[in-house]
C-alpha cells in the first residue's frame, strides 16, 4: 500500500557529463575537505525513507557512500529528466510502497535541510502533481517532488517525445513552486565551473563562522 503521507524515497542526480569543468563527476570534487557528495548525503538523506544516487558508469567509483547506484534506462544522456524516470523505475520495483521520489542536483552541498517537508506541505495545500524548489525568482527544477504514478506519461514524453527540457513536461501538471530565501547562502548553488568550486568554498567557510 502506497501513502502520499510517508517520507519520499530521494535521488540524488549524478548522471551529468560535466562539461563545464573539464569531465568526470562533479559530485566527486572536494570543498571544505570532503566531497560535495558527501555535503548533499549529509543535509538530504535525514529528509527521506532512503536514498538511491543515478549516476552512469562503473557504480564502484561511488561505493564508499553506501548507497544504491541506478543509471540511466534511456539512452544518450537525455539530461535529468532521465534521472528523475530511472529513480521512479528504481522506486515503483524495490520500493513499491513509496509514492513519491524527491530529486536534488548531486552538485548542490548546501540543500535546506527543511526542503522535503516544505515541497511536501506545497504539494498538499495546492493537491499538485508535481513540487519544485526557487530561489532568487528562479525555478530549480531538477530538485523537485514527483509522483511514481507518472512515470508512464515521462518516459512516454522522453522516448516518444524527445522531451527533455524539465519545466516542459512539468507545465502539463498542477505543480507547486517553493521559494527558499537566497542569503546569506543560496540553499541551491550548484557546482557547475572551476570556479564555482572557489566559490562554494568560500560560502562553506562562512556557513561554518
Amino acid at each position: 500500500m502506497t501513502t502520499d503521507n510517508a517520507a519520499p524515497v530521494g535521488v540524488i542526480l549524478a548522471g551529468g557529463l560535466a562539461r563545464r569543468m573539464g569531465g568526470g563527476d562533479k559530485p566527486m570534487r572536494t570543498i571544505a575537505g570532503r566531497p560535495i557528495l558527501a555535503h548533499v548525503i549529509d543535509r538530504f538523506a535525514p529528509q527521506c525513507d532512503g536514498v538511491i544516487l543515478n549516476a552512469n558508469g562503473d557504480p564502484e567509483r561511488f561505493s564508499g557512500f553506501d548507497l544504491p547506484v541506478v543509471p540511466d534506462n534511456v539512452e544518450g544522456h537525455p539530461g535529468p529528466l532521465a534521472g528523475i524516470l530511472a529513480a521512479l523505475d528504481w522506486t515503483a520495483e524495490h520500493r513499491p510502497d513509496a509514492a513519491w521520489v524527491v530529486s536534488v542536483a548531486g552538485d548542490c552541498p548546501f540543500l535546506p535541510r527543511d526542503l522535503v517537508a516544505r515541497l511536501s506541505a506545497a504539494r498538499d495545500t495546492e493537491a499538485a502533481d508535481l513540487a519544485v524548489a526557487a530561489s532568487s525568482e528562479r525555478t530549480h527544477p531538477p530538485i523537485g517532488l514527483w509522483k511514481v504514478t507518472l512515470r508512464g506519461a515521462l518516459r512516454e514524453a522522453l522516448v516518444g517525445e524527445e522531451l527533455r527540457k524539465i519545466d516542459r513536461w512539468t507545465a502539463r501538471y498542477r505543480l507547486a513552486t517553493v521559494s527558499w530565501p537566497a542569503e546569506p547562502v543560496d540553499p541551491f548553488f550548484n557546482a557547475n565551473t572551476v570556479e564555482d568550486l572557489a566559490d562554494a568554498e568560500a560560502l562553506a567557510r562562512q556557513i561554518a563562522d
